[in-house]
């Protein structure tokens, strides 16, 4: 006869596992100590430039690379790009001290999942881990604007046009979903503002992502500026 003990037992998920990239010792050090200070966040590896960091990525597999931008020997762009193109399972936050536009694009540009400034308290990097690992993206609104706006003036400058033939059909609930994800809106500010589900969210930016062929949610962000569906004021 069973005691009912099992059936109530609470699920233990794994925890996620985390390389820090950054040439500074005693700030990887410092984020290790904050990001780790809860179990279901696992520090499994570090790595002191771009180099090291594909090497730990590719060896350890880990679920999440914090990563500085600016490294020795291989950029953390240049790093991004290329555990993107060998790891697409792993997601990226780039640490930085620049709240630069260039910089932030470049970061989105090479497929990077989230960007967060370094001065930004320790609890907000581990939330942040968690976010991306859970699929969302990681830019605050403001910083959106200044994607947004940055890839515009680019586009103009390329002289790029929106090319709608061929482009995938996106239903009218999808675009408004899109055009909130281009503004830095998290799945559940979407969701409380469109008063669907979060999961309902998740399947949408799913979907969008799918048909579109991206790989991020700041990629859709571009497309939507790209295809003129909507302004960076918007």
């Amino acid at each position: 006869m069973s005691s009912g003990f099992d059936d109530e037992a609470p699920v233990v998920r794994d925890p996620i596992r985390v390389v820090i990239a950054d040439d500074h010792v005693l700030y990887r050090r410092g984020l290790q100590m904050v990001v780790s200070q809860d179990d279901d966040i696992l520090i499994v590896g570090e790595a002191g430039d771009g180099k090291e960091a594909v090497d730990r990525t590719v060896e350890l597999l880990p679920d999440v690379v914090l990563m500085d931008v600016r490294m020795p020997h291989t950029s953390g762009i240049e790093a991004c790009k290329t555990i993107k193109a060998l790891v697409p399972s792993t997601k990226i936050i780039m640490l930085t001290m620049s709240d630069e536009e260039s910089d932030l694009y470049e970061a989105v540009k090479a497929g990077a999942n989230g960007y967060l400034l370094k001065d930004v308290p320790g609890e907000e990097i581990a939330d942040g881990v968690r976010a991306v690992h859970h699929g969302d993206s990681l830019i605050s609104p403001s910083m959106a604007s200044k994607l947004l706006a940055e890839f515009a003036q680019m586009s103009r400058r390329q002289g790029e046009r929106p090319s709608a033939v061929g482009a995938p059909r996106l239903t009218d609930r999808e675009l408004e979903v899109l055009r909130l994800v281009a503004r830095g809106l998290a799945n559940k500010e979407i969701a409380h503002q469109l008063f669907i589900s979060e999961n309902t969210v998740k399947n949408h930016v799913r979907n969008i992502l799918e048909k579109l062929q991206l790989h991020s949610r700041m990629e859709a962000a571009m497309y939507a500026v790209r295809e003129n569906l909507l302004e960076p004021g918007e």
